[in-house]
């Protein structure tokens, strides 16, 4: 088995924790300050993907920060104009835009518009 299989399994595990937590009728209030689930369809795979993320809000958009993003791949299905997705707010499924930006550092941050 390589590094790279053992960092998938331990990810893909971690995720489903935290979107356990997230999902959660006795935690979810609490963990969904500051987490919260997105979902999507893969732009290449065509395959729906359910992934935690860290978010914050300014004004009426929502900001997911990236860690790592070169050894991430799923924030790349939102750069150029973007893709739809559905983010878990409040406890309630919001359908939104999402468009990922990378600053002269570096960094990436995926914005989210909520649709209406």
């Amino acid at each position: 088995m390589q590094i790279s299989d053992v960092f998938r399994a331990a990810s893909a595990a971690v995720n489903r924790g935290a979107t356990a937590l997230i999902t959660s009728p006795r935690w979810g209030r609490i963990v969904g300050l500051g987490l919260t689930e997105i979902r999507y369809t893969g732009r290449r795979s065509g395959r729906s993907v359910v992934l935690p993320v860290g978010y914050r809000r300014r004004g009426s958009d929502i900001l997911i920060g990236v860690a790592m993003p070169d050894g991430k791949k799923w924030w790349r299905n939102f750069t150029g104009a973007g893709a739809p997705l559905t983010i878990l707010l409040g406890g309630a499924q919001r359908s939104g835009h999402a468009v990922a930006t990378r600053d002269p550092r570096g960094r990436v941050t995926v914005t989210v518009r909520l649709d209406d």
